[in-house]
């Protein structure tokens, strides 16, 4: 068995009844599933249909133990050993993500882009189906796609990871699991890896991008991430906004989206990348 972070038991202070002591790092947050204000904070996406003008598209790629996933991937026009790894928020792979994973080809320029399908062809509209598909996550599973992502890429790639919510925690937990390809994580109010041990094998610098009023990934979480990271004498930059949870989706327009800090949160994450992928 191939033993890694999701699999490696850790504690928290249990929010609201939801029992989240040896949970793996990425569980963990699935388990706020389970509770109705986190839920209720998170409004339907708006309706919206991506089509690509960057010759974007979905594939499928092999996982280490013989399963196929999938992914929609932009390719640079001209070869480049740069890549972005996307991971989702909890609604799933929509065309929204698909925009944003867009919008970073073209703003970054001499990448190539994968967001990865973790729920597998599941998309929520609802909460409840957001959350239902959220809680259904295993994490073995999400580990072969994670890894079954970097042999698409290459051994010879340079991997950038960056994700929201449900998938910010895997963006950390993809550079952990990348090793010495991967050079820049960004990880937008997802749930950091605790072991201090694990995070010293990190190799990429980590921006780590928080609201403030977000009650999840609160701020106790943060500085304890912090401390973290200064222990395993690891690289991070925080930047956090006076905004709630998932502040920076630009397709909850009647949500929590705070545009003002979406747009320098995001010019943020173009210059982190760039520092990194030259």
């Amino acid at each position: 068995m191939i033993i890694t972070s999701f699999m490696i038991a850790v504690t928290v202070v249990a929010q609201d009844g939801i029992t989240v002591c040896h949970t793996p790092a990425t569980e963990k947050f699935a388990l706020f599933a389970s509770n109705k204000k986190f839920n209720d904070d998170h409004q339907a996406p708006r309706l919206y249909v991506h089509h690509s003008t960057e010759g974007g598209k979905m594939i499928t790629f092999q996982c280490p133990d013989g399963s196929t996933a999938s992914a929609y991937v932009i390719e640079a026009k001209k070869k480049s050993s740069n890549w972005i790894v996307v991971f989702q928020e909890w609604w799933g792979l929509n065309d929204n993500v698909k925009r944003q994973s867009e919008d970073f080809f073209k703003d970054l320029g001499n990448v190539n882009v994968i967001a990865l399908d973790m729920y597998e062809g599941k998309i929520a509209t609802t909460k409840e189906d957001a959350g239902k598909y959220m809680s259904e996550f295993k994490s073995e599973r999400g580990m072969q796609i994670i890894m079954g992502a970097q042999k698409f890429v290459g051994k010879n790639a340079k991997i950038g990871t960056v994700g929201w919510c449900f998938g910010g925690g895997l963006s950390l937990q993809a550079s952990l699991t990348y090793g010495k390809q991967a050079v820049a994580c960004v990880v937008y109010y997802g749930m950091p890896e605790e072991n201090i041990d694990r995070l010293k094998t990190l190799n990429a610098d980590v921006l780590g991008i928080f609201g403030t009023k977000d009650g999840w990934i609160n701020t106790e979480v943060v500085k304890k991430f912090e401390a973290n990271m200064k222990a395993a004498g690891k690289n991070l930059s925080v930047k956090t906004y006076e905004a709630d949870h998932a502040f920076a989706n630009p397709s909850n327009p009647l949500g929590t989206f705070d545009e003002a800090a979406y747009k320098d949160a995001y010019k943020n994450t173009v210059e982190f990348f760039k520092a990194r992928l030259k």
